[in-house]
């Protein structure tokens, strides 16, 4: 049995960030008139996602997705060459229109997490960016193919790496959701 790609970034071990990381850009994967995203600073809560929805390199059963606040992303080539991919998604993943990668993905409508917006620093050259975290959504790769007789061996080689995996988000960052969530029905004071 084949072991499967989980994605290139972790398949052979992550690789720490500096923890002061600048920042860097990031290019789509064209080989001429690249789009390029300019990030201030370093990304936060960087992980494995297994969601159907967020762009994965080729034969990767994850993506590797961080966030980072919105004024901190700026688009600075090639612009017009980015399109919504799904307009009625909460997550407006913009992606080039011609070779496909998802430059960077922002909620426009009220949410918990409006104001980050998410990337991928695959995309970029520069070595510091904080590593992947943990691991999300990862039973959601059955429903894109994966045998669900792996996913013990998937979640040991997440473990292995030091990825604990879950079928959401983080606890911290379900915390976070709930109480945004709970403050905005009135359950939970200001």
């Amino acid at each position: 049995m084949a072991t499967t790609s989980l994605h290139p970034m972790i398949d052979n071990g992550l690789r720490k960030g500096t923890g002061s990381f600048a920042g860097g850009t990031l290019h789509c994967h064209c080989p001429t008139d690249r789009v390029e995203v300019t990030i201030t600073g370093d990304v936060a809560h960087n992980h494995a996602c297994g969601c159907s929805k967020c762009w994965k390199p080729e034969g990767a059963a994850f993506s590797v997705v961080a966030v980072v606040p919105t004024d901190h992303l700026k688009v600075t080539a090639h612009e017009k060459k980015l399109h919504v991919v799904d307009e009625a998604a909460t997550i407006q993943r913009h992606a080039c229109r011609q070779c496909g990668v998802h430059m960077y993905g922002r909620i426009v409508k009220n949410h918990p997490v409006k104001g980050l917006d998410f990337v991928h620093v695959e995309l970029s050259d520069a070595i510091g960016w904080q590593a992947p975290q943990f691991a999300a959504f990862v039973s959601s790769i059955i429903e894109q193919g994966h045998d669900a007789a792996e996913m013990d061996s998937i979640r040991s080689r997440l473990k292995s790496l030091g990825l604990e995996s879950y079928d959401v988000l983080s606890p911290p960052l379900m915390d976070a959701i709930a109480t945004y969530v709970g403050r905005q029905s009135g359950a939970l004071s200001a």
